[in-house]
């Protein structure tokens, strides 16, 4: 009798044991899954964080658009930049040409318009490391194309990396230093002139979507502004900017000869 009441009493202690082997194996298998969970959580989030990033970023370009087409010209709109402060406007007859040996009595420094060399200056987004001459920049101008101009002495570093970056490949714009200059930027297009103090002024940009280009304003929609090369007008050698003052031989404002080109 009593060897059976052991026996019986070694069966339940190890049903026991199976029991609590069972409930232990259950409550693992029940807590495997959290990891996964927890992973998914995490990958979720970071997508959750990469979205709202990117649609934070396509908002603020596309409400830059939206600012920005505002300066668009249009038949309504042939001048936005009437609009931006700052902005000088005179009216220069097209077409007057000088020679390379000449020079013009310009009246404003840097020049936007007047009589200039019959060879222009390249602008398909063209980054001059040195100041080039006045007469050639100015033709780019008659094109359509846009000249930021600098001061060497006070725009560099960031300053100067943000102007490059406006200008490097982006047709009808131009870059270069100006000794000399009154203000730490000038820009220019063909009759029209805005003097700044930043790079990251937004005028800037206005100005450039205002002007380049711009059908009602430029004199020869649609002209060339690729390089002419080597005797003609190189970028990687052109002619050099001339600082002093033009001498009394200099060409007047009202003065040069009529292209016979249509250039």
């Amino acid at each position: 009798m009593a060897g059976g009441r052991q026996t019986r009493g070694k069966q339940r202690a190890a049903g026991a044991g199976r029991r609590a082997r069972s409930s232990a194996s259950a409550l693992t298998g029940r807590q495997r899954p959290w990891g996964m969970v927890i992973a998914v959580l995490a990958v979720l989030a970071l997508a959750g964080g990469v979205f709202g990033y990117a649609y934070t970023q396509l908002s603020a370009k596309n409400a830059k658009q939206a600012a920005m087409a505002r300066w668009l010209p249009s038949e309504t709109n042939k001048d936005p930049s009437t609009q931006i402060p700052g902005v000088v406007k005179r009216d220069y007859p097209a077409g007057k040409h000088v020679t390379a040996a000449q020079r013009v009595a310009y009246d404003a420094s840097p020049p936007f318009g007047g009589p200039h060399d019959g060879n222009w200056a390249a602008c398909t987004g063209t980054v001059y490391r040195t100041a080039v001459r006045n007469e050639n920049m100015v033709h780019a101008l008659e094109h359509g194309a846009v000249w930021i101009a600098y001061n060497p002495d006070q725009v560099t570093g960031a300053a100067l990396d943000t102007l490059k970056q406006k200008v490097a490949g982006q047709q009808f714009t131009m870059l270069s230093p100006y000794p000399g200059l009154d203000r730490p930027i000038s820009v220019q297009s063909w009759g029209h002139q805005l003097k700044l103090d930043s790079a990251t002024d937004p005028r800037l940009d206005e100005f450039v979507q205002s002007l380049r280009q711009n059908r009602y304003t430029t004199p020869e929609i649609g002209a060339s502004c690729d390089a002419l090369g080597p005797g003609q007008f190189d970028p990687d050698n052109p002619p050099p900017f001339d600082p002093s003052r033009s001498g009394p031989d200099a060409v007047p404002m009202s003065g040069g000869q009529e292209a016979n080109n249509g250039r």
